[in-house]
């Protein structure tokens, strides 16, 4: 039997006491208690184990539409270190005549030496670039609870009164900000699940202002161009930093290959000798060669020195597309979807991405 009144409090689904394998099952025991959670979120919350969901395309755009229907403060939340990964294409066709806040996350792995000024004016302009203008620009940390105060107070103003919907990309770290912002407000610690794995929370979730207005947590958005849906769950936090990044220097010579891993690999093809700058996470082993020998040593290597991906995901793994990119300006990025970048100081050089097919690679003004 499926009862209206219960709704999970860590993902918003409707509780059910039927199926086991279905969306929101709690075992009947647990509509007992005070907080009702689902399993999965039981789950999530005391062994950090996930169940996978099911929810389509479709069933976020529904989401998105209504949000446009509606006279609210929308916050974007990206995060910083994939902001292009994280990046909601088409929000500003949603949003209707809302304001949107755009908040950058994880601004604790960035290196100390970034001037957030500058990082806030880069926000803005790429997000003009992207047709979203956004009213504000904020940095925070939400797992360390790094400008959160400051945010919630700027939002709170800013609403003027009206709901505040919340969204984001899988991975964003959404829910993580929504509960720091309650703890503020409330006092009360991790009112939603959290996890770094993607689409964590299920469906709206309203939490309660002191004006009769709500704080909207939204579902994440699945990106499929993102590299976290390319790797073993195990891989997530290999790839996914936990603390600052600490940017790696390669002089290279032209005919020169970098691995990232067995996830990506950089070619670089013509410009004299120079220097790279690589900023992925500091778990991923990057592994130098010569161009000529690359294609042999990945095929020999790949699920073994070069991982992730692990030997036992070689089967489902896509092959490596490539994408070639002439460097015009200085201070230029070349991004690797949800795996990071490698900075370019000057102009002249062409080198070849190579990532999985299907994740985005791109070019954009460098972040740092």
């Amino acid at each position: 039997m499926i009862d209206q009144q219960y709704l999970c409090m860590g993902c918003g689904v409707k509780v059910q006491t039927e199926d086991p394998e279905k969306l929101g099952y709690a075992p009947a025991s647990a509509l007992e208690k005070e907080t009702i959670i689902c399993q999965r979120c039981f789950r999530l919350k005391h062994y950090n184990e996930v169940q996978d969901v099911e929810l389509t395309d479709d069933d976020f755009l529904k989401i998105l539409n209504e949000i446009g229907k509606t006279d609210a403060l929308i916050v974007m939340i990206v995060d910083i270190f994939d902001f292009n990964g994280s990046w909601l294409p088409g929000l500003h066709r949603f949003v209707g005549n809302n304001k949107v806040v755009l908040v950058g996350n994880k601004v604790d792995l960035l290196p100390k030496s970034v001037k957030h000024n500058k990082l806030i004016h880069w926000m803005k302009q790429e997000a003009r670039e992207l047709g979203l203008r956004a009213e504000e620009v904020f940095l925070v940390s939400a797992a360390k609870g790094l400008f959160i105060k400051e945010t919630a107070a700027a939002i709170d103003v800013m609403r003027n009164g009206k709901d505040v919907y919340v969204v984001g990309c899988t991975n964003v770290g959404k829910s993580t900000f929504i509960n720091r912002i309650i703890k503020e407000v409330t006092g009360e610690e991790d009112v939603i699940t959290t996890s770094h794995f993607p689409g964590t929370t299920l469906d709206i979730i309203k939490i309660p202002l002191d004006d009769d207005k709500s704080l909207i947590d939204s579902p994440g958005i699945i990106n499929h161009h993102q590299m976290a849906h390319f790797i073993d769950k195990k891989d997530l936090k290999v790839i996914t930093p936990k603390k600052e990044i600490k940017p790696k220097v390669f002089q290279l010579n032209e005919g020169q290959t970098l691995f990232f891993g067995g996830l990506a690999r950089f070619d670089y093809v013509s410009g004299g000798r120079r220097s790279f700058v690589c900023y992925v996470s500091n778990e991923i082993n990057i592994h130098r060669t010569k161009t000529e020998n690359a294609a042999e040593l990945y095929d020999k290597h790949v699920g073994e020195m070069l991982t992730p991906p692990r030997q036992e995901q070689l089967d489902s793994f896509p092959d490596l597309v490539k994408q070639e990119f002439f460097v015009k300006e200085a201070k230029t990025d070349i991004v690797f979807s949800g795996l990071g970048w490698i900075t370019v100081n000057d102009p002249g050089a062409k080198v070849i991405a190579y990532v999985p097919r299907g994740v985005q690679t791109l070019i954009r003004k460098s972040l740092i």
